[in-house]
């Protein structure tokens, strides 16, 4: 197996354990998340799954990592706005912020196999109260994985573009 399709299943088991992270969080440690937080979970799982369609590839040559990393970038890119977006609206004095929006369960909840997914966006947590793990407020989390993420894919596209293993 090459550097950059080992670098995508990385991506993969970094993706997975930051979705169960998001869970432990919400379902057992008894955070809510709010409406930005299921688009950054949700963003975090889109990474996880295109990696893992683009890992199937035997990324042999440097149009199919090119494709790749763009692939992986773009929901990756997408989370990383979200998470800055949050960080802004958390940083404005109480009572400024605007509204995140109806909750995603009242949104997609006539949506076909609405009971299957329901527990990935269920959440009604207020988008301008920061919760903090180990000090630092989940957004900041979200910045730093998605920001890993571009970085990582980029630096073995990178590192690879020459080589044709």
């Amino acid at each position: 197996m090459n550097l950059f399709r080992s670098t995508l299943w990385g991506i993969v088991a970094l993706s997975a354990a930051a979705a169960c992270g998001s869970f432990i969080l919400q379902y057992i440690v008894g955070m809510n998340p709010c409406v930005l937080c299921i688009v950054q979970r949700l963003m975090v799982l889109a990474v996880g799954l295109v990696a893992l369609l683009t890992a199937f590839n035997r990324q042999l040559s440097t149009t199919a990592r090119t494709v790749s990393a763009f692939l992986v970038s773009i929901p990756a890119l997408y989370g990383m706005g979200v998470a800055i977006y949050q960080i802004w609206i958390q940083s404005l004095p109480a009572g400024t912020a605007p509204a995140c929006g109806a909750p995603w369960t009242f949104r997609l909840r006539d949506w076909p196999l609405f009971d299957w997914y329901e527990p990935i966006i269920r959440g009604f947590g207020n988008c301008a109260e920061p919760d903090y793990v180990f000090g630092v407020a989940l957004p900041v989390w979200s910045v730093l994985y998605f920001g890993f993420v571009v970085v990582l894919v980029w630096g073995m596209w990178f590192k690879t573009r020459q080589t044709r293993v």
